[in-house]
């Protein structure tokens, strides 16, 4: 959005009252584009070079620049990953894009973790490229596209090592919104301007019900049966499930074989992050039916700004909806514990 409109969005925030001191944060779903991107991945994002400020030289940095705006959300630590569109490219894409955000995590003394990306179109190639990612990069999880890039899930036998390499690790899936394949496009366009027919099919709509359906797919094809340590990560609020969590399960009755019912899985195997929503009212939702621990803190960098998020952040603090205790939860408790990553460890490089 233009700055001036983003900076009236703030005003009501920054006038609110400072109550406890600030927890620290940790961040999870923070793009960017590797070096290596191809020209015709980075067309994709028409809309948003658009409309957010200076979009591209953001995604295109990793380094002091990034920081510097983790500064102004106060964010303690942000865990990097590839923009959406790269799964569809040979490995050799995926490869140098974890090796560039590798470097980055060294030279950002703790302040920095790293999500792999994976080549999604290729099953066995993902599986390797997210097992070398995490053994020897150290990588804390993969962040992959949605789908193949041909709109194809994740839910076939072909995927299972893929899986098996997220359980056996213990790290989780970040299972994020990607643009619509080519045979998926039609449906969002219309008698309007294509705009919107972009926006619909992404970030506008289309993006998050298309994820909640992929996380359907996995449950309707047994994998939290054949893989019930897996973690998934969801974020925008859980792409539109919690709030149809009741019906999903009462429906999902009439057809699931699997051994534990949907709601069950989605508290024990989905965690859910706040990425680019900005309302208190889908968070209430969240927290009457998501376990405290599986809710965790997040901004959508660079589309949107870190302090946009903070700005929320001390509307929920304000609000009376969370203690002090489930507060730090969200804010950094939840991510040290499910990526294993500690804000000590960022200290002396924080000026906060």
């Amino acid at each position: 959005m233009p700055a001036t409109v983003e900076f009236i969005r703030l005003i009501p925030f920054l006038i609110l009252p400072v109550l406890a001191k600030m927890p620290p944060l940790i961040t999870l779903e923070e793009h960017y584009l590797s070096s290596a991107t191809p020209d015709a991945m980075k067309g994709l994002f028409k809309e948003q070079t658009q409309f957010v400020p200076n979009v591209l030289e953001k995604l295109n940095n990793i380094s002091s620049l990034r920081l510097s705006d983790m500064d102004k959300g106060e964010v303690t630590i942000q865990v990097v990953s590839h923009a959406a569109g790269l799964g569809s490219y040979p490995v050799n894409y995926s490869k140098s894009a974890n090796d560039q955000v590798y470097e980055a995590v060294k030279e950002a003394k703790g302040r920095l973790a790293g999500f792999a990306t994976a080549p999604m179109s290729q099953p066995a190639e993902a599986a390797a490229e997210f097992r070398r990612a995490v053994t020897e990069l150290g990588f804390v999880g993969a962040l992959v596209d949605n789908h193949d890039g041909k709109g194809g899930y994740f839910d076939g036998e072909e995927y299972d090592d893929f899986w098996a390499v997220a359980e056996e690790l213990d790290v989780p899936v970040y299972l994020h919104p990607t643009w619509p394949s080519e045979d998926m496009a039609p449906r969002y366009q219309g008698n309007f301007d294509p705009i919107a027919a972009n926006s619909l099919g992404s970030s506008g709509w289309g993006w998050h019900q298309d994820t909640g359906l992929h996380v359907l797919r996995l449950f309707a094809s047994g994998l939290f049966d054949r893989r019930p340590k897996l973690k998934i990560i969801a974020g925008h609020m859980g792409e539109m499930i919690p709030f149809m969590l009741q019906r999903i399960d009462r429906l999902s009755g009439r057809w699931s074989t699997a051994q534990r019912n949907f709601t069950t899985v989605y508290r024990e195997n989905i965690y859910v992050t706040t990425s680019g929503v900005w309302s208190l009212d889908p968070m209430r939702c969240i927290l009457a039916n998501t376990p405290i621990d599986h809710i965790l803190y997040s901004i959508d960098y660079p589309f949107t700004s870190n302090e946009v998020g903070l700005a929320w952040f001390k509307e929920l603090e304000a609000s009376g909806l969370v203690n002090q205790e489930q507060l730090e939860a969200i804010a950094y408790k939840n991510a040290e514990k499910l990526l294993r990553i500690k804000v000590d460890d960022a200290k002396g490089n924080y000026p906060h």
